[in-house]
């Protein structure tokens, strides 16, 4: 039988404001991306240029599993419920965390790991030669990037300057990472970037 884990392909995935910030200022348990920081998601819902919704789409249909951080799984998890991010389609999820949570959702796509090796071994093995999608917070990304473990960095850039919040690339290694333009999307709510992560 043939091991497809090792043909997952490693995409970091995420939206992003202009001046590089990937949640506003001020955020709280209501307001998990900030104030007014859900900005950064209008182009998922927009319905008057198509192309956005079907990069959505086109990114589902090759996925096959989720790594996230802690701090936005307990951001989102009352939103993602037992589903996951991806709602009825259930990928798996694999939470980076050092300590599983006391309350997990019954029967949930959630899987808790300590470790970023940890939790990209287990990824691969669950999709199956489909993409791993690492989605963050900043911590995660950063730590992925740092170690070379992303074959594509995917930047939805957003026209908005927050001024503030949490930066993307604030701490990656010394040496400078070198990037491969593969795409290159413009719409109204968002600039779509794919770049290779040349290694």
């Amino acid at each position: 039988m043939t091991n497809n884990s090792t043909k997952s392909k490693v995409v970091f995935d995420i939206s992003m404001s202009l001046d590089g910030f990937i949640a506003a200022s001020n955020r709280s348990a209501d307001e998990p991306m900030g104030a007014g920081g859900e900005r950064l998601h209008g182009w998922v819902m927009d319905d008057e240029d198509s192309r956005n919704r079907k990069l959505l789409e086109e990114a589902g249909n090759g996925l096959g599993a989720v790594i996230t951080g802690r701090v936005t799984y307990d951001d989102s998890l009352r939103w993602w419920g037992a589903n996951g991010p991806t709602g009825p389609a259930r990928i798996p999820v694999f939470v980076l965390t050092h300590q599983t949570p006391e309350n997990v959702p019954e029967n949930s796509v959630y899987t808790y790991v300590n470790g970023i090796e940890s939790a990209l071994e287990q990824a691969k093995k669950a999709a199956n030669g489909k993409v791993v999608s690492v989605m963050g917070g900043a911590d995660t990304a950063q730590q992925f990037i740092a170690a070379g473990l992303v074959d594509e960095i995917s930047i939805h850039l957003v026209p908005v300057l927050f001024g503030e919040g949490i930066p993307l690339f604030e701490k990656l290694r010394d040496e400078h990472i070198q990037l491969e333009p593969v795409t290159i999307m413009d719409t109204s709510k968002a600039t779509h970037l794919q770049y290779r992560v040349l290694k």
